[in-house]
C-alpha cells in the first residue's frame, strides 16, 4: 500500500531510540524526509546512521531539549531552512515517572508537565502555521494506556498523558478546518532503551536472565492477551499509517496499542 508519504517532511521527537526512531523509519521507508530530535548528540546520529543505511532515505538529526522554551521554534525553522515546509509532527519524548501520589514532588509534577505537555504544546504551536500552508498535516501525539485508565501508583505520567489525550481530541476539532489532523497512539508495553536499561540493571543480579525472558516475564505479569511485549517497529508503523493519505478520514482518535492490554476500547 502506498501511504502517500513522498517527500512529506515530519518532525519526530525523541526520534534516537525506541519507538520515535521505529516511526522515523516507518515513515523514511515511505519516501518521508525526516528531522528526528533529541538530547544525547551520540544516540541520535547513531539512529539517523541506522535510518539511513536501512532505507536509503532522508533523515536530519536535531540535537535539542524539547523542555527548552526555545527547541520548539529552533527545529521547526531547521526544518524549514532544509526542506521548506512541514506536514507532520510526531510528539513522543518522554520518559516513565510513575509512584504513589504522595511521593511525587512538585519537581517532578512539573518537569514531567515540562516534557510531555508543554514540550508538545509548544511544538504544535511552532508547527501549525507551516502546515496551513502546504495545505494541512497530521500530528501525532505518542501517550499511554495509563492517560485513559489510571491505575494506582501511576503519577504524574498518568496525568500528564491523559493531559496529551485531552489535547488531541480539542485539537482535532479546532484545526479541522484546516486539514490538520491529530490522533493519539496509546501505547502499552513496546521495547524501548528505556526498557533495556531496566533488563540491563537486572541482569546484574541474574546474570542468567535473557532479554528475551525477560521481556516474556514483563507480558506476564501485566497480563498482555497476545501475551507479549510489542516491537517497536509495530509502533512505528501505526504511527506512519497515522501520519499518511490513506488516514485521510481519521481525527480526534486515540489508538490502543497494548495487545489487548487496555480495559477500554
Amino acid at each position: 500500500m502506498d501511504l502517500g508519504l513522498q517527500d512529506k517532511v515530519a518532525i519526530v521527537t525523541g526520534g534516537s531510540e525506541g519507538i520515535g526512531k521505529a516511526a522515523a523509519l516507518s515513515m523514511t521507508q515511505e519516501g518521508a524526509r525526516v528531522v528526528i530530535v533529541a538530547r544525547r548528540p551520540d544516540v541520535l546520529e547513531q539512529a539517523a546512521l541506522d535510518i539511513r543505511t536501512a532505507t536509503e532515505g532522508v533523515v536530519l538529526p536535531v540535537t535539542a531539549d524539547v523542555t527548552d522554551r526555545d527547541a520548539a521554534g529552533q527545529v521547526v525553522q531547521t526544518a524549514l531552512d532544509n526542506f521548506g515546509r512541514v506536514d507532520i509532527l510526531v510528539n513522543n519524548a518522554g520518559t516513565a515517572l510513575a509512584m504513589p501520589f504522595e511521593k511525587v514532588t512538585d519537581d517532578e509534577w512539573e518537569g514531567d508537565f515540562d516534557l510531555k505537555v508543554w514540550g508538545a504544546v509548544r511544538f504544535i504551536r511552532a508547527a501549525i502555521p507551516h502546515m496551513r500552508k502546504v495545505g494541512g498535516g497530521r500530528i501525532i501525539n505518542v501517550t499511554n494506556l495509563g492517560g485513559r485508565t489510571p491505575g494506582p501508583s501511576s503519577m504524574p505520567t498518568s496525568i500528564s498523558r491523559a493531559a496529551g489525550i485531552a489535547i488531541t481530541k480539542g485539537l482535532s476539532k479546532d484545526l479541522a478546518e484546516d486539514n490538520i489532523l491529530v490522533s493519539t497512539v496509546c501505547i502499552g508495553l513496546v521495547k524501548s532503551g528505556q526498557h533495556l536499561r531496566r533488563y540491563e540493571g537486572r541482569k546484574q543480579s541474574d546474570p542468567g536472565l535473557t532479554e528475551d525472558a525477560f521481556y516474556d516475564q514483563m507480558a506476564q505479569t501485566r497480563g498482555v492477551p497476545l501475551g507479549r511485549v510489542a516491537e517497536a517497529e509495530e509502533a512505528g508503523d501505526v504511527i506512519a499509517f497515522l501520519a499518511s493519505a490513506r488516514a485521510s478520514y481519521l481525527t480526534g482518535i486515540a489508538v490502543n496499542l497494548d495487545g489487548g492490554a487496555s480495559a477500554v476500547v
